[in-house]
């Protein structure tokens, strides 16, 4: 590690060390007020999910439909698996 990522690396590690010492009330929230209405909040907008490669046996005709729609066809695959997925969880829950 350089010099200066050591240096910021402290520096930051005592900056938090300073915030968790301080009690709630006392830290300045002023420039990021606490979020009250989530209504409009959409779940997982940033939650980019690890992925893993597999090797997996897929009949012809789903690959080739999956295919003839151009690139991202993985992606596409991976997204109806997920679906099947959510759709099982809401069931069984």
């Amino acid at each position: 590690m350089k010099k200066e990522s050591k240096k910021l690396a402290s520096k930051l590690e005592n900056e938090l060390a300073a915030l968790d010492a301080m009690r709630d009330e006392d830290i300045d929230l002023s420039d990021a007020p606490e979020v009250t209405e989530w209504s409009a909040a959409r779940r997982g907008k940033f939650y980019r999910p690890v992925k893993e490669q597999v090797t997996l046996r897929l009949d012809a005709d789903v690959l080739h439909w999956f295919r003839q729609s151009g690139s991202g066809y993985q992606t596409r695959i991976n997204a109806a698996l997920r679906r099947f997925v959510e759709a099982a969880d809401r069931k069984a829950g």
